[in-house]
């Protein structure tokens, strides 16, 4: 926190729900809202899954509408899927937006109501609150833990020109209504589990370092390194664990409440850059950036990196603050390793010689503001070098 006059922001949805179940709350959160004919944004996962279909019968069963679906979001969605169902949502006639899966889902829906609404195309909006109206009624319906974009006012979206990450921060983008449900997330791959629950991680770490960081988000982030520690593996060894995934569903969603807040820093500002240029995995890049890019704070904060040793279950009894904050940095390379995350970029066919170029962007992205140490570009390559 800052010690002259700051103001600092607490955003989250307006109505969420958790606990197994909460799902078939969809239809009557859309009469309170005043709403009818949904639009629905998935992928083609969710689809094959099933899901898709399920929530459709339930809203015609219960709302006797028909859904309109659109769900060719890809993992790393781009402007082009944000094009595609615009257009498919303004001559859909619909009136408000439900989004279902993970983060993919849920930022390509941001997008398109984001424009729907206020015009021109996503890459207007990049940037911090760049827009001036109100998104269509907007329910959020996770079935992952990890990204919390379900309740964020964060909007990733890949320019697929610039092969770059766009940071949307807006406040309007947060969903009216989120709904987290561990039933919907039995049936993601443990590979999912284990790149989602570490975004989820990086998260609270990243949010809990923060240059803007409060006792609110403090309280909450340390919680879900907590959860994440004490349920991830279990997750990840048995996907049919219900408590586990229960568990975890919280924990992502804390760590959305931290990092939607104080926002988060070099460990995101670098993985968009290789999620926009190779098209990688979110998770998976944050995980293998996280240890390195922690190792590069450490000395801007020990007490903070000391505190979530803790939280991930490392006995610091009689060590000196140095000593307990390298715990941190050992304990989050198990984790990784337990649940099966490849140990470097190489393994992911990153090469050296497109490291110069990711540096540049990441130094320009905005979640880059509240790392707690200020990185030179010369820092950023070196830290993707050690990643290498």
């Amino acid at each position: 926190m800052a010690n002259g006059e700051a103001v600092y922001g607490f955003f989250i949805p307006t109505v969420t729900l958790m606990g197994v179940g909460s799902h078939k709350e969809i239809c009557a959160q859309m009469k309170s809202l005043g709403v009818s004919k949904p639009f629905l944004v998935a992928d083609k996962g969710i689809t094959a899954a099933g899901l898709t279909q399920q929530i459709c019968d339930m809203i015609k069963k219960e709302m006797d509408s028909d859904t309109v679906v659109y769900d060719e979001t890809i993992p790393n969605p781009t402007d082009k899927n944000v094009e595609e169902g615009l257009a498919l949502y303004k001559k859909s006639g619909c009136d408000m937006i439900i989004t279902l899966g993970g983060g993919s889902a849920h930022d390509c829906g941001k997008g398109i109501g984001l424009v729907a609404t206020n015009g021109g195309t996503i890459h207007d909006y990049e940037g911090v609150d760049q827009s001036t109206k109100a998104m269509p009624p907007f329910i959020a319906v996770n079935t992952t833990a990890g990204t919390a974009s379900e309740m964020t006012r964060f909007c990733i979206i890949t320019d697929t020109g610039r092969k770059v990450k766009m940071a949307i921060v807006d406040w309007r983008v947060t969903p009216n209504i989120a709904i987290n449900d561990p039933l919907l997330m039995m049936g993601m791959p443990s590979s999912l589990t284990a790149a989602t629950g570490m975004d989820a991680l990086t998260h609270s770490v990243e949010a809990y370092v923060s240059t803007i960081a409060t006792p609110i988000t403090d309280a909450c982030a340390i919680k879900a390194i907590e959860l994440i520690a004490q349920n991830l593996r279990q997750a990840v060894a048995n996907g049919d664990d219900l408590a586990a995934r229960d568990k975890m569903a919280y924990a992502e969603y804390l760590a959305g409440m931290a990092f939607n807040n104080a926002s988060l820093g070099h460990v995101h500002a670098m993985a968009h850059q290789l999620g926009g240029f190779y098209d990688l995995p979110h998770g998976v890049c944050n995980a293998i950036l996280l240890p390195h890019v922690s190792r590069f704070n450490l000395i801007a904060n020990l007490q903070r990196y000391a505190d979530i040793a803790v939280a991930l279950g490392e006995n610091i009894a009689g060590l000196s603050v140095r000593d307990a904050a390298e715990k941190a940095l050992i304990a989050i390379k198990t984790l990784s390793a337990d649940v099966g995350i490849p140990a470097n970029l190489t393994e992911l066919g990153v090469k050296k010689e497109d490291l110069m170029i990711m540096a540049e962007n990441a130094q320009k992205d905005a979640c880059g503001a509240t790392n707690p140490r200020r990185p030179t570009l010369d820092d950023v390559v070196g830290i993707y070098t050690a990643a290498l």
